[in-house]
């Protein structure tokens, strides 16, 4: 009988059940275009937004020197692809103010007499300083410093003295990489990974948590109390704030004990700021959960958010390698400032005021999120 039934198979029942599943496919749309919207994701971020090599890094200038080498050199370094000089500063103060908060990338600096010790054979150096948070970021740029001098210094002395002609360099460059002078990729990709598993699992847990009670019903009797929209979002937020802090207490334990990442800045800054970063992700799980109506839909939208997340917000690929339209959608991202944010107080020391800029982009992130999750919230309860 068992055999009789698996060997009869028939088409006309095969072909009713494969329409069948195509007009479901159809009905739902949302999962639908979740299977072409991820990949395209997928293929569009790839293809076009991911640079591992980043070109046009921010570079301040400190010159001392105003011989015509050490023009030639800065004129060189505007020329090339991996540096762009966006201020010239007249003190060392104001140049590590720029590197601290993350404005510039590079800080040159050319010494008095430049010029002049080159023409007397002396050898003179130059020092760059480099924000080393991202050591990918940096990598390239620093290995292309030592030809660019080379190049730019023997345009000057083309003709001139034939043992300066002949010397092999007569300059040289002194790296000095900040916040991080091993360039230890553990000490960025650890902070970062605080912010990454708070967007994932705060988006993810909410969504499925308030979809799952939708599915069982137990909406339908918070729907029928005088609750007020807010009041059920901020209920269901809270809870998984207290979470947050456990997990964010778990990533700084193993990066202090186990990854020895150093942690300069002021921790219950850093706590503080990161109730505002939760909150966002929560609120953006919180209106995922009223737009799916299953947790398939749900999980299926969070990936939708937390895919663009993790690539367009500098963790995973340098942010500045990134073209300008890349880097305009990872600025709308909460992910994207909270990194800084993270790196700057436990790797550079940073205070509120440095962090402020991506503080503020959180907080209107959050506002924008939670407004649209209550406007979705009274839909639901029309």
């Amino acid at each position: 009988m068992m055999l009789a039934g698996l060997f009869s198979f028939s088409f006309r029942r095969f072909f009713a059940v494969l329409l069948k599943e195509f007009i479901q496919m159809r009905r739902d749309r949302l999962t639908f275009a979740m299977m072409v919207g991820i990949p395209v994701i997928q293929l569009t971020l790839f293809g076009f937004a991911i640079n591992t090599d980043p070109k046009h890094l921010p570079m301040a200038v400190l010159s001392e020197d105003f011989s015509p080498f050490s023009r030639s050199f800065i004129a060189a370094l505007r020329n090339s692809d991996y540096f762009r000089v966006v201020e010239n500063v007249e003190s060392e103060a104001r140049a590590l103010e720029l590197l601290k908060e993350g404005k510039v990338q590079f800080v040159l600096t050319i010494p008095v007499d430049f010029g002049r010790s080159i023409l007397r054979g002396e050898c003179p150096a130059v020092l760059v300083e480099a924000d080393a948070t991202d050591p990918s970021a940096v990598s390239n740029g620093i290995s292309t410093l030592g030809s660019l001098l080379d190049s730019a210094l023997s345009r000057e002395l083309s003709g001139g003295p034939s043992f300066l002609e002949g010397s092999p360099s007569p300059a040289q460059i002194i790296v000095h990489s900040k916040y991080n002078p091993e360039r230890n990729t553990q000490y960025n990709i650890v902070p970062g990974l605080m912010g990454v598993i708070l967007t994932m699992t705060m988006v993810f847990i909410t969504a499925l948590a308030i979809t799952r009670e939708k599915e069982r019903g137990t909406m339908e009797n918070l729907l029928s109390t005088p609750l007020r929209p807010l009041e059920v979002m901020t209920g269901k937020i809270v809870p998984y704030i207290f979470v947050g802090y456990i997990q964010i207490t778990l990533v700084l334990l193993a990066a202090r004990y186990i990854f020895y990442v150093p942690m300069l800045g002021n921790l219950p800054l850093l706590l503080f700021l990161s109730f505002f970063f939760i909150a966002a992700n929560l609120t953006v799980g919180v209106t995922i959960s009223t737009i799916a109506r299953n947790q398939l839909q749900a999980v299926q939208m969070s990936i939708f958010f937390f895919l663009p997340s993790l690539l367009l917000s500098g963790f995973m690929f340098p942010f500045r390698g990134m073209p300008n339209w890349a880097q305009n959608l990872g600025n709308i991202l909460p992910l994207t400032h909270y990194l800084p944010i993270v790196r700057g107080i436990l790797l550079k020391g940073n205070g509120f005021i440095e962090v402020m800029p991506h503080f503020w982009a959180i907080t209107a992130f959050l506002v924008v999120a939670l407004f649209l999750g209550v406007i979705r919230y009274r839909q639901t309860l029309d």
